[in-house]
């Protein structure tokens, strides 16, 4: 199937190449403009409906009107002059807030709008909300509907703002805005010039690395433009695919699918690069589609495995509750997929029509390369493998050790350390009142007896949860016109985003409800806090399932691949090991050196996927490489210090793309984003540099070909030994490999 594939790849490049600049990019322009149709605002909406602030959610859409898609914030009102308010003021402020619900506000057109965008324009809701004590300012609320996270949504705030700004100043009054929305579009103005900075160092060190290892404009740019390709067509076929069944995406799944599909995508032509180049040396009369359909052929059924582990380990995440996990893992799953789709098809296509010019202007295929380094840790794995084992797991266990002891943050959301105009604006606000007066906690009571609700009814709660600690102020009690539900404010004394508002909400809060209630009703929590305290829940339990799973998946898929009971084992041990030590690492950096509060919460799960998954890749294709020269004549050391000289090159660079392309996050002012770039980046490195070039290769050494016990690999041909640094399509190796050979064996 694989070989049928890139065979009718190479046979007819022209028109799989036409077929995927078509396609491909068609997909990718209409996954752009439609991705934000696909994605659904805020985490509240992932939760299962069992948990009581989903239940809160649910009343609050049915009962109050709130929309899911709510993108809401806080208007800050005062004297230009600083003066306290006067009640003149407040009616004035009041009067313009009311002039500002009735304005529709229209979504700019740019020539950066895409055709097919949704339009965002619409009237706004907008309501007093509260004097400051002190009288310094007044809070408007502001509700817009639309995705937060849409660059057509950000606009249409921007032209509110802007409104709101000047309809206020001809009163000589200033503004502020800030929560939700407010905070986003803030954060994405200030982080603009570094993100584009960072984009560009981060292409920028893809395309040295190819240049210093292939020495070619083309093996420097190719494998980008192939990888952008693909790469917009996965992302157009999951938000399709999202929009058909009626999914919705969490707002970070784009972009993380494309750091994904960057860096696997450029490993995989990678692997076919270094291959080809190879076979070139090996076969100067060999034509272009000749060496391509013989090198994607071999090379593709191992990526075709790698990829699979990769599809199998996020596959998992369907069986979380957690409906972002849940999500997440099928559209990397798919996304992946198309991946490996042109991985067989449109790369073995660029390989056939470019041929030896791939590598121009470098003159490296006319002569076999003398022995680098990666041809010396070859020897000294092979010669004595013991001593890099044992430095291996003793380096990795070091690392593993900063998992006592760690602890997990619910609390790091999106905040990051710029100092925005947001930001001032929620200092100011929580100098005179509550910390938690811009985003809430909200007690929802229903009646389910029939009887109306009415405030003397709710009074004995209202006044039993004033007396909660750490409740800093409740607001009056809200009821719909059928007084049938009634909403209750809470200003915490705690920012919703910490640990200290969670606790409240999960213990006390909901203790006070529980018993305060009224009798025929029905009373649920909500508010970020509450959401991110089931979370924390839900995130605990769905680790404890989609792990043993997806390991069960992963060693399954290399079980078949590797036709060994022992292989497995070797190579899942190891990742196992480096998961440990990334993690570990990163509690040592973040809870131990920089006194965070703890790692991110989602960090576990992705350095699971990604370095068990993307370690696993490397450690295929290293042991493929290893049992296909053990087919070899010679001993199985030998063969082992040859698949390292021709592999680890290959590895090596793929690990540092791969690696540039996460590590990219680390530089963003959001510290859960800062955690995963770090965390995965330093994961790669280990997997590329520690697992699979030196103890996989060690290991094995030491077990030789009992490593693919019960169907080991028996060598094949005469008895020559062609040596330890001879391709694996002939040739006459380098000088010295009889005495190589020599100390291998000896």
């Amino acid at each position: 199937m694989i070989r049928a594939l890139t065979g009718f790849s190479t046979r007819n490049p022209w028109k799989v190449i036409a077929l995927w600049a078509v396609l491909g990019i068609a997909a990718a322009v209409l996954g752009q403009a439609f991705v934000f149709r696909a994605v659904q605002p805020g985490t509240a909406g992932f939760l299962p409906a069992h948990y009581d602030s989903a239940a809160a959610m649910k009343t609050a859409e049915e009962h109050f009107g709130l929309k899911p898609e709510a993108a809401t914030l806080t208007l800050l009102v005062a004297r230009e002059d600083g003066a306290p308010l006067t009640a003149s003021d407040e009616a004035r402020i009041d009067a313009r807030a009311s002039e500002l619900a009735g304005r529709r506000v229209a979504m700019p057109r740019t020539e950066e709008t895409m055709p097919l965008a949704q339009d965002h324009s619409q009237v706004p809701r907008v309501a007093p909300a509260m004097t400051a004590p002190d009288r310094s300012f007044r809070l408007l609320t502001v509700e817009l509907t639309g995705n937060p996270a849409d660059p057509g949504m950000q606009a249409t705030y921007r032209a509110f703002r802007d409104a709101a700004r000047d309809l206020l100043a001809q009163d000589r009054l200033r503004t502020g805005f800030t929560g939700g929305i407010a905070d986003r579009v803030d954060a994405t103005e200030a982080e603009e010039t570094r993100t584009k900075v960072v984009g560009a160092l981060m292409l920028g060190v893809i395309v040295l690395l190819h240049v210093l290892v292939f020495r070619s404009v083309l093996a420097a740019l190719l494998p980008l433009l192939a990888v952008s390709v693909i790469g917009g067509a996965a992302i157009g076929v999951v938000v399709g695919a999202a929009l058909l069944t009626g999914t919705g995406l969490a707002d970070s799944t784009p972009g993380l699918i494309n750091v994904v599909l960057v860096g696997i995508g450029i490993d995989y032509f990678l692997f076919l690069l270094f291959r080809f180049r190879e076979y070139l040396r090996a076969h100067p009369e060999s034509s272009g589609r000749e060496a391509a359909a013989e090198v994607a052929g071999r090379v593709g059924t191992a990526v075709t495995s790698a990829a699979l582990t990769i599809v199998a380990a996020f596959a998992t995440l369907a069986v979380a509750s957690f409906g972002q996990f849940r999500v997440l893992g099928p559209a990397i799953a798919l996304s992946v997929l198309v991946m490996l789709l042109g991985t067989l098809t449109f790369m073995p296509a660029l390989l056939a029509v470019t041929g030896r010019r791939m590598f121009w202007p470098s003159r490296a295929l006319e002569r076999e390369p003398r022995a680098g380094v990666a041809a010396r840790v070859g020897d000294r794995v092979a010669r004595r493998p013991l001593v890099p084992v044992l430095a291996s797991v003793a380096l990795l266990g070091a690392l593993a050790a900063g998992v006592v002891g760690m602890r997990m943050d619910y609390g790091q959301g999106g905040a990051g350390t710029e100092r925005t105009a947001a930001v001032a604006t929620a200092e100011e606000i929580a100098r005179a009142l509550p910390a938690g007066v811009s985003d809430p906690a909200t007690v929802f009571v229903t009646a389910s007896d029939g009887a109306e609700l009415t405030s003397g009814r709710l009074g004995g709660l209202a006044t039993a949860l004033e007396r909660v600690d750490g409740v800093g102020r409740v607001g009056e009690t809200v009821l719909t016109e059928d007084r049938r539900a009634a909403r209750i404010d809470l200003f915490l004394t705690a920012e919703s985003h910490r640990q200290e508002a969670r606790d409240l909400v999960t213990g006390p809060v909901r203790d006070t409800v529980a018993v305060h209630a009224p009798a025929g009703t029905e009373a649920h929590v909500g508010g970020t806090a509450a959401v991110f305290a089931d979370i924390s829940t839900a995130v605990d339990q769905d680790l404890k399932v989609v792990f043993p799973v997806a390991a069960a998946l992963i060693a399954l898929i290399l079980l078949v691949l590797l036709r060994s009971l022992l292989a497995p084992v070797v190579l899942l041990a190891t990742v196992g090991l480096g998961f440990a030590a990334t993690l570990g690492a990163s509690a040592l950096v973040f809870q131990h050196g920089l006194g965070r509060p703890g790692v991110d919460f989602t960090l576990p799960l992705v350095l699971f996927l990604f370095v068990v998954a993307l370690g696993t890749d490397y450690n295929i294709l290293m042991s493929d490489r290893i049992r296909e020269e053990m087919e070899r004549p010679g001993p199985a050391r030998a063969a082992v210090g040859r698949a390292v000289r021709h592999t680890a090159p290959a590895i090596a660079t793929a690990g540092l793309v791969l690696a540039a392309s996460f590590g990219s996050l680390a530089v963003t002012p959001a510290p859960s984003t800062q955690q995963i770039g770090f965390a995965t980046a330093l994961g790669i490195l280990l997997s590329a540099f520690v697992l699979s070039i030196v103890l996989v290769p060690a290991l094995t050494a030491l077990l030789g070909r009992s490593t693919w016990w019960p169907v080991r690999p028996r060598p094949s041909g005469g008895a020559q030994d062609p040596g330890p640094h001879a391709g694996p399509y002939g040739g006459d190796g380098a000088a010295g490999s009889a005495d190589r050979e020599r100390a291998l064996t000896g």
